[in-house]
C-alpha cells in the first residue's frame, strides 16, 4: 500500500507492474473497492503495464487532508481527485479503466482533459457523466425500480441503514446487481473493510442526493460541474464493456452512449456478467485495457 498527497486527499493505492510501463489507472465503484482489480492488475503487469489502483474518497485508507473540506461525493469531485492523482504521480498520459463511480471519474477526465488519457475503458453506462439538469425527469418504471437505493439514500432512514447495517446492505446490493456471480464470504469481507472509512456514509449520501439536484455541491469544484453540464464529448479511444447480467445497469438494444464518443469506439456485451465487471470478467477487462496502451 502506498499513500500520496493529491489535491484535497491523501490517496491510498496499490501499484503493480514495471515502473516504466504504460500507466493504467483502475478505478472501483460503489459499493466495492480495489480488490475488484486483483486479477486484472496481475494480468496487465505481466504484459508490462504499470497498474495504479486507488481507493476513492471515502474508501479504505484514503483520507481528507483537512476536516474543513466538504465530504462531497459529486461527480466533479471524483474527476478532480483522479486528475490530482495523475498530476501527483507525474504521469503524462494513462489508460483509464473503471466502472460505476470509478467509470464516472475516468469518463470525466477523458472528456475534460483528453491530453492526459491514452484510452478509456468504461463499464455499464459507458458515457458515465451525469446530466443533473435533467435528473428530475422520470425514467421508465423498470429503471426507477432499479434505482431504489438512490431514493433510499435521500432519506434519513437510508442514511441510518448505511450507518448501522452497512455490510448487510452492501452485500445485498452485490447479490442484487450481479445475480450470476457466486462470490464467497471472504471475497465480500476483503472489500467490505474499505467501507469502514469514517467519511464513507457522508460521501455516499452526498453522491446520491447531489446527482438529483437535491443538495449543494462543493464550491471548489463548481467550475468542473459547470463544464460537465454541457455533456462534453469523449474524443479519446474508448471501449465500453457491459455485463449482460447486470441487474442495475443492463445493456440496451440501442447503444445510447455512442453519440457521446467521437474517437475510436467499441461496445462489447459480456453475457451473464453483472455490475462488478472487472472482478467477474477480469480477462476481458484486462484485454480491453491492454489494447489501448
Amino acid at each position: 500500500m502506498k499513500l500520496i498527497e493529491a489535491g484535497v486527499l491523501d490517496i491510498a493505492y496499490i501499484e503493480k507492474g514495471p515502473v516504466d510501463g504504460v500507466p493504467a489507472i483502475l478505478l472501483h465503484g460503489f459499493p466495492y473497492d480495489i480488490h475488484a482489480f486483483d486479477i486484472v492488475a496481475d494480468r496487465l503487469a505481466t504484459v508490462g503495464m504499470r497498474c495504479i489502483i486507488p481507493y476513492l474518497r471515502g474508501y479504505g485508507p484514503t483520507r481528507f487532508r483537512s476536516p474543513e473540506t466538504p465530504r462531497s461525493g459529486e461527480q466533479a469531485a471524483l474527476g478532480a481527485d483522479l486528475l490530482a492523482l495523475i498530476d501527483a504521480l507525474d504521469i503524462r498520459q494513462a489508460v483509464l479503466g473503471g466502472y460505476d463511480w470509478g467509470g464516472r471519474a475516468a469518463s470525466i477526465v477523458a472528456a475534460l482533459w483528453p491530453e492526459r488519457v491514452r484510452g478509456l475503458v468504461s463499464c455499464g453506462t459507458g458515457y458515465n457523466i451525469q446530466n443533473i439538469a435533467s435528473a428530475g425527469i422520470p425514467a421508465e418504471p423498470e429503471d426507477e425500480l432499479r434505482y431504489w437505493y438512490q431514493y433510499y439514500f435521500h432519506t434519513e432512514r437510508g442514511r441510518m441503514a448505511l450507518t448501522q447495517k452497512r455490510r448487510e446492505l452492501c452485500r445485498f446490493i452485490w447479490k442484487l446487481w450481479s445475480p450470476n456471480w457466486a462470490f464467497d464470504d471472504a471475497t465480500f469481507e476483503a472489500s467490505a473493510a474499505a467501507f469502514d472509512n469514517p467519511d464513507f456514509v457522508d460521501i455516499v449520501i452526498h453522491s446520491y442526493r447531489h446527482r438529483y439536484g437535491g443538495i449543494p455541491g462543493d464550491p471548489a469544484v463548481a467550475a468542473i460541474e459547470a463544464r460537465l453540464a454541457a455533456q462534453p464529448m469523449i474524443t479519446v479511444p474508448a471501449i465500453v464493456l457491459q455485463g449482460g447480467g447486470d441487474a442495475v445497469d443492463p445493456p440496451r438494444e440501442r447503444d445510447r452512449d455512442a453519440p457521446h464518443f467521437s474517437g475510436p469506439y467499441q461496445r462489447r456485451i459480456l453475457p451473464g456478467i453483472g455490475h462488478n465487471l472487472p472482478q467477474e470478467a477480469p480477462e476481458e477487462f484486462a484485454e480491453a485495457v491492454a489494447s489501448l496502451r
